[in-house]
């Protein structure tokens, strides 16, 4: 919504929410999540033509055009737990419409959704909107958290679906008008709605494809003397196949890619295809398998046990240039090493002390000796017997590896989770180094 407000001064942008403390944080001078370049934009367009603010109902009375973000967690109870996406707040946000809507209005879904959501939203307005017209329209995401401004600056493509009714046609192009004020039209993709809504789940399903293989391939490299980043270089080369998404790892994050695959799975399920589910599943099966290994790696690496060491894990965001922590490696990896015994004492630059104790230990959980959270990449490494690299942050491949070492305990392990640092350097200073697949 800062990006439209930005390229597009002439329309008006209201972003709104029920929860006054985050829409307080997003009109204050330190917004609620971090993303490079995003303070620029919203400073640039904060009261001239972005605005926040909690009054929902008049928000949809004055817009022509709703966008719908809300959370669509995997559900955590009843059928299709642990898969199927939870859709209390799509159906809320629609009823919420219907409510207050006082004319015609296009309802975009802009959270990532099963596909058929649609139709849910459809059959609740025309239930509850007393005559009211809408039309509703897919819009998904396909930004990155860390490069999102520029990801919305430049678009690959931005996929519009709806209905190939009059109606939905010109629900259309006024979306796509929108866009069109800095987003080249041929980059703009007009589909039907179905399409749209499944293009997002199999989007992130095929990115996290690449990362479990190359992981799995990572496993292979480590066994055989081979080097993965070699390997992913050589086959990237490849125009069929190309260079992104090859870069292993200790495993991915995010909010998307588990969650997406785990939906498109029950989806695959639900429609009678289980074989096809069985074949997403181990995506995430490979992604788990991962960061189990790593851990297990460091283990076996320190004699065969980590009991009442001290670990240095710097990282905890899920990548860098976000503080986003949601199903990020790291989190996996320090339960782990505590269930090890370990003492684990965690540097992030961006994510809070208090965001790392509950991740890792749980909401409510009482504090844990064996965890730890310091204000710097040397604090945490001070007296540590070994270092992992969990996030591939800048200020990682800079540090002052000679003085690390030298407060370190001997000998001094080095674990790279992210294939960031120079091994055989690190080694000449006296580290035993190892990262993923190398």
């Amino acid at each position: 919504m800062a990006m439209i407000a930005l390229k597009a001064p002439h329309i008006e942008v209201r972003v709104v929410d029920m929860n006054a403390t985050r829409i307080a944080a997003w009109n204050s001078d330190t917004l609620p999540i971090y993303e490079p370049g995003l303070d620029d934009v919203v400073k640039q367009t904060r009261g001239r033509n972005l605005h926040f603010s909690t009054d929902v109902a008049g928000g949809i009375k004055a817009a022509d055009i709703i966008f719908v973000a809300v959370n669509t967690p995997t559900k955590t109870y009843g059928v299709g737990a642990g898969r199927a996406a939870d859709l209390r707040f799509i159906e809320s946000v629609a009823r919420t419409i219907a409510e207050h809507a006082n004319g015609p209005k296009i309802i975009v879904e802009k959270s990532t959704i099963p596909v058929k959501t649609a139709e849910t939203i459809k059959e609740i307005l025309a239930a509850n909107a007393g005559g009211h017209k809408f039309e509703v329209l897919s819009n998904p995401e396909f930004l990155a958290e860390g490069t999102a401004i520029v990801d919305l600056q430049a678009p690959d493509r931005v996929l519009i679906g709806g209905e190939r009714t009059p109606g939905g046609e010109a629900a259309i192009q006024k979306l796509v008008s929108v866009y069109a004020e800095w987003v080249p039209r041929e980059r703009i993709i007009t589909t039907n709605l179905w399409s749209s809504e499944l293009s997002k789940l199999v989007a992130n399903a095929f990115l996290a494809q690449r990362i479990s293989s190359i992981n799995s391939i990572s496993a292979l490299c480590e066994v055989t003397g081979a080097d993965v980043d070699e390997v992913a270089n050589a086959i990237g080369k490849d125009s069929r196949i190309g260079p992104k998404f090859l870069k292993a790892s200790v495993g991915f994050g995010g909010s998307c890619f588990q969650k997406d695959i785990l939906n498109l799975v029950y989806l695959c399920e639900h429609f009678g295809l289980p074989e096809v589910a069985r074949y997403w599943e181990s995506v995430v099966g490979i992604n788990d398998w991962q960061k189990r290994r790593f851990a297990n790696r460091v283990v076996r690496s320190m004699f065969n046990t980590v009991a009442d060491k001290r670990i240095a894990v710097l990282g905890f965001a899920f990548k860098k240039d976000t503080n986003d922590t949601r199903e990020s490696a790291a989190i996996s990896v320090c339960r782990d090493l505590i269930s090890e015994q370990a003492k684990v004492v965690v540097y992030d630059p961006k994510v809070p002390a208090a965001e790392i104790q509950i991740d890792v230990l749980g909401k409510g959980a009482a504090s844990d000796p064996r965890l730890a959270v310091a204000s710097s990449a040397y604090e945490a490494a001070r007296g540590a017997h070994a270092l992992i690299v969990a996030t591939e942050w800048d200020e990682f491949k800079t540090l002052d590896f000679r003085k690390i070492f030298e407060d370190m305990q001997q000998p001094a392990f080095i674990f790279d989770g992210r294939n960031i640092l120079d091994l055989p350097k690190l080694r000449e200073i006296g580290f035993r180094a190892s990262g993923i697949g190398r």
